[in-house]
């Protein structure tokens, strides 16, 4: 079952067996996903003003001991990797976002079946359903 736009929760696919969504699960993960991603952009804008300061201070080392200078390289690729997982993580949030609005939340982007409202609930940026995404972890 394909949902439209403005359709409701009720109208969002189930795995058979499971109960209809209700406007108080969907607004419930729809609040939960927003604060994350509220969230996360705090968490890059900081983590971007670090990785800023430390390039500043890649300057300053010059003449530093290779280990101190090791160390600190080290610090700042871990923190660039950090970030780049944050803002992934901020890319999936708002995809679900923009799929609850749509009115194509819990649809498998893969098979078109549903993705399973209790994935979802453990999962709210889940965009395949089990079967699929097992199928994409073994290529």
């Amino acid at each position: 079952m394909t949902a439209t736009a403005h359709s409701g929760a009720a109208a969002l696919p189930v795995r058979q067996g499971e109960k209809r969504w209700t406007e108080a699960e969907i607004t419930e993960i729809r609040d939960q996903l927003v604060a994350e991603a509220t969230a996360l952009r705090a968490e890059i804008d900081r983590a971007e003003s670090d990785i800023a300061s430390r390039l500043g201070d890649a300057v300053g080392d010059a003449g530093e001991d290779q280990a101190d200078v090791g160390a600190k390289t080290f610090e700042r690729e871990h923190e660039l990797a950090l970030t780049h997982n944050a803002r992934e993580l901020l890319a999936q949030t708002e995809r679900a976002i923009a799929r609850i609005e749509a009115g194509t939340y819990g649809t498998c982007e893969s098979c078109g079946n549903a993705v399973g409202k209790a994935r979802l609930q453990a999962f709210p940026r889940a965009t395949l359903c089990v079967a699929c995404k097992q199928r994409e972890e073994r290529r």
